[in-house]
C-alpha cells in the first residue's frame, strides 16, 4: 500500500471508524488505539482487498474484528470482569460514559444509548452501523459475515427490544408509554 492509499483512507474513513470503535467501547483512547491498530491491519490487507465490498465496509469489519480481539485478549489477561463481558451472551456493558454520551444534550438520544447498552452485541453492533453509521443492510451483513436476512431479523429485535425497554423506562418514570415519542 503506497502512501496515497494509506491516507485516503485514513483521511476518507478515520472519523466513522473511530466513531464506530467508540460506540463498541466506550472509550475515547480505547477507541483510537483500536483506530491505529484497523490502519496497521488495513496497510498489511490492502493488497489482498478484492474490491468486492466497498472499503467503509472492508474496514469496519477489520475495525469489528479488531475489538472483539481486544476484549478476547483483555479477559484471558486479566479475567475480565464478568458485568462488563458476558462471554456467554457476547454482551458489551461498561459503566464509564462517552464524551458523546455526556454531551448529548437530547435526553431521548441519551436514553437510547444507555438503554443499547442493555441490547446483545449483535444487536448493537447492527444498530450502531445501521443507525450510527449509516451502513446498508447489505453492507452490514458485508461487515459481520451474516446474510442481509439475519441483519434485518436482528435489527427488528433489537429495534422490538429497545421500545420495550424505552417503555419500561417511561414507566419507571411514571411516564405514559410512548410519550416521549408522541412529543
Amino acid at each position: 500500500m503506497d502512501d496515497s492509499v494509506f491516507h485516503h483512507l485514513y483521511e476518507t474513513y478515520h472519523h466513522d471508524v473511530f466513531n464506530f470503535l467508540t460506540y463498541l467501547t466506550k472509550d475515547r483512547q480505547l477507541a483510537e488505539d483500536l483506530s491505529h491498530e484497523v490502519y496497521v491491519k488495513a496497510i498489511r490487507a490492502y493488497s489482498s482487498f478484492e474490491g468486492r465490498s466497498s472499503e467503509k465496509t472492508w474496514l469496519f469489519a477489520i475495525a469489528k474484528n479488531v475489538s472483539i480481539d481486544y476484549f478476547r485478549k483483555t479477559k484471558v489477561r486479566s479475567k475480565y470482569d464478568a458485568t462488563l463481558f458476558d462471554w456467554e451472551k457476547e454482551d458489551l456493558k461498561s459503566t464509564d460514559k462517552t464524551p458523546e454520551q455526556q454531551s448529548v444534550d437530547n435526553e431521548d438520544v441519551r436514553s437510547i444509548l444507555e438503554i443499547l447498552d442493555l441490547c446483545t452485541l449483535d444487536q448493537r453492533l447492527v444498530i450502531i452501523m445501521r443507525y450510527f453509521n449509516d451502513l446498508s443492510i447489505a453492507d452490514t451483513a458485508e461487515v459481520l459475515g451474516w446474510s442481509e436476512g439475519k441483519v434485518k431479523t436482528t435489527q427488528h429485535r433489537a429495534l422490538k427490544s429497545l421500545r420495550a425497554k424505552v417503555n419500561l423506562a417511561e414507566l419507571e418514570r411514571g411516564e405514559p408509554s410512548g410519550s416521549r415519542t408522541k412529543r
